[in-house]
């Protein structure tokens, strides 16, 4: 049944009410800015546009019904494990009021997002305009929208002495050829996971960056099929590959991506590469454009209705464009910076929310700390980066946070890394010594909150992140644990794992098994699914009655299927993009295992027009 909203929730005033409430408050003045924006009105031009938000005091009429299909049954799904039954949604799932952005729009330069869980929206508005605003009975108050300029990664210092290094747990797990990138994926004990067959099939992971421009890279050939959905919140458009096509546009994301979850034998195998994606650009690189903290707002609000389980964002950012108010080490408390609360409104509602720690471990060194937001936010995975030996790369940020909470709180290696090069389809950054920077160590540790929740299906957001945490193993010259340096230590994957009850792995299929088409007869598409017991060579092609080839759907080498075996979809077309005719038609596999092992398997289907 839909909830209603109860409470202190006041009713859309009426256009008479409207009138006189605004009267009175120019009569007394209004004081809903805060003095963060007082500072840059002060500094402002009259005619300057300043990026602002605009919050509400409610979501207008009282009784309005939250309907439970508001968001999608994967988001209730996970929210279940973490909420009451009658609790899944609420007023923070209803849309802003429509009445109050119609009357806030004309007073404002443009309207730029809409916060659900915030109750509000951003807006670009001149020091006049956001007078006006300020007088808004329904506005209860204005910030300045916070605006970053990235600190790009930079190269880890070389250790004055030779470091006592940390021991690699385990067997490096020899069923998959990880190649350049082993390195990068051992000291986690990631390939002791994989050679379960855990790849964090089905577990839905949301990667917020500057865009993803090369998603043709043949790191990503695994995962292309398994992308559930994708939205550039810069341009406001579908495709998450940015129209510059300057390099730098959508090349980080290129580089997170793959290093996550890209799967190219030989080349890199990122830990989560069975894993499902929803994709989000919420940065843009143009030097005259800062990063604004509403997209990313809007990218997780967004991500969480659609059922996200774990998100991972390399935010790492030191300083805000000249003439905006930069947030201090003393504003990294967990709940100042509005990216911080949405990061912590997505924790509450079940999402494992992972965010580098930052690079600024040396650029503000001497500082009380040097975190960045939402790093700063409580009950999410905040990482910092190590190098292969487990010793700390000089730029990692440190903490702790303002309000005394560990931070970061894992590490994980994060130099000499291994990834998809943005500008060549089959390249890597490995060719000219790898890149390095938290914004790999924060994927690396989503792709082990991914393994571990895999394993563990029941367990809850903060679940994994502690046993994440408690199995974490001590750093290179690291004294205690924790401290504000590694935080609780160098993920283990299987270890954690372990904690969680040591329950069964996802098991790996026997055979080689081609399984019936679904459906059967269909129209105007099927999908056709298929096991591997092991690492193998797969060709999966669609022929006529008459033996004619019709269409190529699979040729390269795919991991073991674990749990759930591949889908492969046929639109019911050639290789031409033209549509078949009604008939029978052939599936047909082959399969070369590693082991030498080989099978070649047929189906029947039947397209009915």
């Amino acid at each position: 049944m839909p909830r209603l909203i109860t409470g202190s929730a006041m009713k859309i005033p009426t256009a008479a009410s409207f009138m006189l409430a605004l009267c009175l408050a120019q009569a007394t003045g209004g004081n809903r800015t805060t003095g963060r924006l007082e500072n840059v009105l002060r500094s402002s031009a009259p005619g300057e546009r300043i990026a602002v938000w605009v919050f509400f005091t409610d979501k207008g009429e009282t009784g309005r019904a939250v309907p439970p299909d508001i968001v999608s049954p994967r988001a209730l799904e996970r929210r279940a494990r973490v909420l009451p039954a009658d609790r899944l949604v609420d007023e923070t799932d209803l849309p802003v009021s429509g009445e109050y952005i119609a009357r806030v729009t004309p007073l404002v330069t443009r309207i730029r997002q809409t916060s659900r869980w915030l109750n509000g929206v951003s807006a670009e508005a001149t020091p006049a305009q956001v007078s006006r605003l300020d007088v808004l009975p329904f506005v209860r108050e204005i910030e300045v929208l916070q605006r970053y300029r990235r600190v790009r990664e930079t190269a880890a210092d070389t250790p004055a002495a030779p470091p006592r290094t940390v021991s690699k747990p385990g067997s490096t797990g020899a069923a998959l050829d990880y190649g350049s990138s082993l390195a990068q994926v051992s000291l986690e004990n990631i390939p002791a996971v994989h050679a379960t067959g855990n790849a964090a099939q089905g577990i839905i992971i949301g990667v917020f960056d500057n865009g993803f421009r090369l998603l043709n890279h043949e790191a990503f050939d695994l995962l292309r099929p398994k992308i559930i959905a994708q939205h550039d919140f810069v341009d406001h458009k579908v495709s998450v590959i940015p129209n510059n096509p300057g390099i730098s546009f959508g090349g980080h994301g290129v580089n997170t991506l793959s290093t996550l979850a890209g799967y190219k034998p030989g080349r890199i195998i990122g830990p989560a590469y069975g894993a499902s994606f929803i994709l989000a650009r919420t940065e843009n690189d143009s030097s005259e454009t800062p990063i604004e903290e509403d997209n990313w707002a809007a990218a997780i609000e967004w991500a969480e209705s659609l059922g996200v389980q774990i998100t991972s964002t390399s935010l790492d950012y030191f300083d805000f464009d000249p003439g905006y108010t930069s947030l201090t080490w003393q504003d990294m408390n967990g709940k100042t910076a509005v990216i911080t609360r949405a990061a912590v409104m997505a924790a509450r509602k079940g999402v494992i929310v992972v965010n580098s720690a930052g690079n600024d471990g040396q650029v503000r060194s001497g500082m009380p700390n040097t975190l960045t937001a939402p790093g700063d936010a409580d009950s999410i995975l905040t990482a910092g980066a190590v190098t292969p030996l487990g010793v700390r790369a000089g730029f990692s940020s440190y903490g702790p946070t303002a309000d005394g909470r560990i931070k970061p709180d894992v590490m994980a290696v994060g130099t000499n890394i291994q990834a998809a090069d943005p500008s060549d389809s089959a390249g890597y950054t490995y060719a000219y010594g790898g890149v390095q920077g938290t914004s790999f160590s924060g994927p690396l540790t989503a792709g082990v909150a991914a393994l571990v929740l895999k394993a563990h299906p029941e367990a809850t957001a903060m679940q994994i992140i502690d046993a994440i945490k408690k199995t974490a193993r001590q750093g290179a010259n690291q004294a205690k644990r924790p401290d504000n340096f590694y935080g609780w230590g160098i993920i283990d994957a299987e270890a954690a794992i372990n904690y969680l009850g040591g329950g069964p792995l996802p098991s790996i299929p026997q055979a080689f098994e081609l399984l019936q088409n679904y459906p059967n007869p269909f129209n105007p598409g099927t999908t056709i699914s298929f096991n591997l017991p092991e690492p193998a060579a797969v060709k999966l092609n669609v022929f006529d009655i008459l033996g004619r080839h019709v269409k190529t759907l699979i040729n390269g080498t795919l991991p073991p299927s674990g749990v759930a075996p591949y889908p492969a979809p046929w639109d019911g077309t050639d290789d031409g993009g033209k549509k078949v005719a009604s008939g029978v038609y052939f599936c047909r596999m082959e399969a070369e295992g590693i082991s030498g092992k080989s099978s070649v398997q047929i189906r029947k289907m039947m397209m009915l027009r």
